[in-house]
């Protein structure tokens, strides 16, 4: 049965984990991993949380309230980033920790639905030892959390219209840089009228003001689905970052852009700039007549 309620949903990941294994080697990067998700779990139940499920590096946890996530998201980064439980000497080891408050819906043990999603896209958008969050958390927070949060951003959120105000939570009061106060966040809203036109053999979609995202890749889930042996299921994505078309691999092949102008371009786990028109490739190199070419144009800029 469906149950429909208001939670704080964290994601946190062990960040580098490829560079861990091979500076480790394979043994002892699995166990310092484990060593990981054991603390993120204790952290999780001793603040009133529940861990739903872990991926890898990765757990997902939700909490009753918006300061119990951010309590034991400053346990794990205390324990793991700063190596009070976990630490390795000669490799780096950090997490980084992304959340949202709102409804889910928990069916079987698992939850569901936007503020599921918009964790998940904070925590790919936190740098290492960062708690990313965003205003839903800071609006259920208690005085102190409120007094250690601060926008340092806008970031796009696939569904929802226009950018999301993006929140750090300090959870260490020494090395914190300082922001100035003047910064108009309204003003850093998207002005381009412009939109990102993607084609794949005969389907469709736009990226602009509307939808500000949309993904690519061989699972059913993505907007554009290309089939292929070097393709990964979420393989890459398009999106509206304020001014500009951004292209962000995510894939363990990476994303070739060949551009009208003859540029080629190569991304791996990293963003370019989209411009102009040309092709995208997954996984490999395409020319504008292959049947695997994602044909892109900028309209209206």
């Amino acid at each position: 049965m469906n149950n429909d309620s208001e939670l704080a949903v964290l994601f946190a990941d062990v960040v580098g984990s490829t560079e861990l294994y091979e500076a480790l080697g394979d043994l002892k990067a699995r166990d310092t991993v484990a060593d990981c998700i054991t603390v993120m779990r204790q952290a999780t139940e001793e603040h009133s949380g529940r861990v739903i499920k872990t991926i890898g590096d990765e757990i997902m946890a939700t909490f009753p309230r918006a300061d119990d996530a951010l309590n034991a998201a400053r346990e794990m980064q205390a324990a793991i980033s700063q190596g009070e439980a976990v630490s390795v000497e000669g490799a780096p080891l950090a997490i980084r920790i992304g959340c949202d408050f709102g409804p889910v819906v928990e069916e079987e043990r698992d939850v569901f639905g936007s503020t599921v999603h918009t964790a998940n896209r904070m925590t790919s958008q936190a740098k290492a030892s960062q708690i990313l969050t965003t205003s839903n958390i800071v609006a259920h927070l208690g005085p102190e959390w409120r007094r250690s949060v601060r926008q340092i951003d806008l970031a796009p959120i696939k569904g929802k219209r226009g950018d999301v105000a993006m929140f750090e939570a300090l959870w260490q009061s020494e090395d914190i840089t300082s922001m100035l106060p003047t910064i108009n966040w309204e003003s850093r809203q998207p002005k381009t009228q412009g939109r990102m036109r993607l084609t794949y053999q005969g389907t469709e979609v736009v990226v602009g003001p509307e939808q500000t995202q949309v993904t690519l890749g061989r699972s059913d889930d993505n907007e554009l689905i290309i089939k292929g042996n070097l393709i990964s299921r979420l393989h890459s994505r398009v999106e509206m970052s304020r001014d500009k078309f951004m292209l962000v691999d995510q894939s363990t092949n990476g994303t070739y852009v060949v551009t009208n102008a003859g540029a080629e371009l190569f991304v791996r786990r990293d963003s370019v700039q989209l411009t102009g028109e040309g092709v995208i490739g997954l996984g490999r190199v395409v020319q504008p007549g292959s049947d695997q070419a994602i044909h892109f144009v900028l309209e209206g800029k």
